[in-house]
């Protein structure tokens, strides 16, 4: 077989230019180079030689002599709430594979609105919300205080701030008015899950491997409470420590995992993703997001979960790279 050639495509934390009314967390999508270098370490260790492309302004520039098999795109895009889908969608349109999700899912897992519209439709537990479009309003009779206010389709905990989680209807109108203006984009008002906070990570296809739940410790504490997990958190690593096997019993992992793999065929994910979830004192576990693109830092949950059940971080990315290669029959 010959040595196939693996296109690298992302976005760099230092090479965004920040712009007047940015607010402190534009970038905090983007990857720092370290995960970029350990994800071109971890390819070429699998016998593959790897091109970084770079962004989508870089992926369209050499587009016309890629000459990559397959490209590995971890990509978030630019400015839109289809930011994701720009780099899968151009690949599509040019008939090159790549390793991940498509656009459509892409796009509407970064919409947080339509990506609960559809988790209720299903029946998959999710916080009660409401949408605010529009400054100042409120539609709150069916949610109980305290609710948290989110941007509709961002990531990384942008707008997450000690803020974000709000107490009666004053804080709640100037929290929703504070992202519509700063985002530019409608609010998401959840009510807010008090308890517990796991995350599941799932690689495949045909028939995923849902690893057990990761809890999330904020602040030293496994019982989050009030606590969570803010861009402060994530630009102050030793805030948060993750437990892997999670601290509940077998019954609750897979009622997590079983819901983690139906969100994650519901929104036809690929190759890997996460679920988030909360878990209220009562035991009742509610979805917060899908993320089809998660972050593959060693630092973060994958490589978590490669240490505890005895694989290389090289290996996780073998993974989710021939998970891609088998669905697009470049190796058998």
């Amino acid at each position: 077989m010959k040595k196939l050639r693996v296109g690298l495509t992302y976005d760099l934390k230092t090479d965004y230019e920040f712009k007047e009314n940015d607010p402190p967390d534009a970038n905090a999508e983007f990857d720092y180079p370290t995960t970029v270098d350990d994800i071109a370490s971890a390819i070429e260790s699998l016998g593959f030689e790897v091109k970084r492309i770079g962004n989508v302004y870089n992926l369209l520039k050499n587009l016309d002599n890629l000459n990559v098999d397959i490209v590995f795109n971890i990509a978030e895009g630019k400015n839109t709430r289809n930011r994701e889908s720009q780099v899968p969608v151009i690949l599509e349109t040019v008939g090159i594979p790549y390793v991940g999700s498509d656009g459509l899912t892409l796009g509407i897992t970064l919409d947080k609105v339509t990506t609960k519209k559809i988790l209720i439709t299903e029946g998959i537990p999710t916080p009660k919300f409401f949408e605010a479009n529009t400054p100042g309003y409120v539609n709150i009779d069916h949610l109980n205080f305290p609710l948290i206010v989110k941007p509709r389709y961002e990531g990384s905990s942008k707008g997450l701030d000690e803020k974000a989680k709000v107490n009666n209807e004053k804080e709640l109108v100037e929290r929703i008015n504070y992202i519509i203006s700063t985002y530019k984009q409608p609010a998401l008002v959840e009510e807010f899950v008090r308890g517990y906070e796991f995350t599941v990570a799932v690689v495949g296809n045909d028939q995923p491997k849902v690893f057990p739940p990761v809890q999330t410790k904020i602040d030293g504490r496994a019982n989050v409470d009030d606590l969570f997990y803010t861009f402060e958190h994530l630009m102050n690593h030793h805030r948060i420590e993750y437990i892997f096997p999670a601290f509940i019993d077998e019954k609750l992992q897979k009622e997590m995992m079983d819901i983690a793999l139906k969100a994650y065929k519901v929104l036809e994910c690929r190759d890997f993703g996460r679920v988030d979830f909360r878990m209220d004192e009562q035991n009742r576990i509610f979805v917060l997001e899908i993320n089809p693109l998660p972050c593959l830092s060693k630092e973060d949950v994958f490589n978590i979960i490669a240490k505890e059940i005895g694989i290389t971080y090289n290996q996780m990315i073998e993974k989710i790279l021939y998970s891609a290669l088998k669905r697009y029959n470049l190796i058998s």
